[in-house]
């Protein structure tokens, strides 16, 4: 066990975190290069424990998930309160790297999904040979509803209070439905979860806009 709850938690500790590590346990929150955090910041989080296998077969992949102090590298993004409880936030995956810049794609899809001709969304990375990656934001209208045009989508994006570093805006930007998407793109994009190779006939049509500016 990771983490457990306690009956000492408060309603809204143990509404809103996944508890304290127990005895044998303990949690840390780094930095990408593992430097720790200090409490109530978000990082990565990383365990180390009687609960934590001790590695694979294969060594590499051992050295792949531990660090130099043991502590197995989770994927997960947190925060651990100063009362010691961990609160998770997303995952390490769910970040773009854009020039350097650190982007949520949980934040723009959180926006995204609020929008009115969105019924689903996913941002992911693409690979850029000058940026690191570029954010593509992949859409799915409900039925009936007009098209968006990127305009459109930055505009409500920017009205929201996003960055501009953050937008998936540029000059070359496309709209197309998946079908079309070309191999690199579509591997991605199914990859989290929001391509069907067996979409049915007749379901809406997903848009694509990868930033690049």
């Amino acid at each position: 066990m990771i983490t457990m709850g306690s009956p000492d938690d408060t309603p809204e500790e143990l509404a809103t975190t996944e508890g304290r590590p127990p005895a044998g346990m303990e949690i840390r929150v780094t930095a990408p290069d593992g430097t720790p955090l200090p409490p109530g910041t978000e990082g990565q989080v990383r365990l180390r424990g009687e609960a934590v296998c001790q590695g694979y077969l294969d060594e590499e992949e051992t050295s792949a998930a531990f660090d130099a102090d043991g502590f197995l590298i989770t994927g997960d993004l947190g925060r651990v309160l100063a009362s010691g409880h961990l609160v998770l936030t997303g995952r390490t995956k769910d970040i773009v790297i854009r020039k350097g810049e650190n982007i949520s794609a949980k934040e723009i899809e959180h926006l995204l999904y609020q929008h009115p001709g969105v019924a689903d969304a996913a941002v992911v990375g693409l690979p850029d040979a000058e940026r690191g990656e570029r954010v593509c934001a992949v859409v799915e209208q409900p039925a009936g509803a007009p098209p968006l045009t990127l305009p459109e989508v930055t505009a409500y994006l920017r009205e929201a209070g996003l960055a501009p570093y953050k937008l998936p805006e540029t000059a070359g930007g496309r709209r197309r439905a998946a079908p079309q998407r070309d191999a690199a793109q579509s591997a991605q994009v199914q990859a989290a979860g929001t391509v069907r190779p067996d979409q049915p006939a007749g379901t809406p049509p997903r848009l694509s806009w990868a930033g690049g500016a």
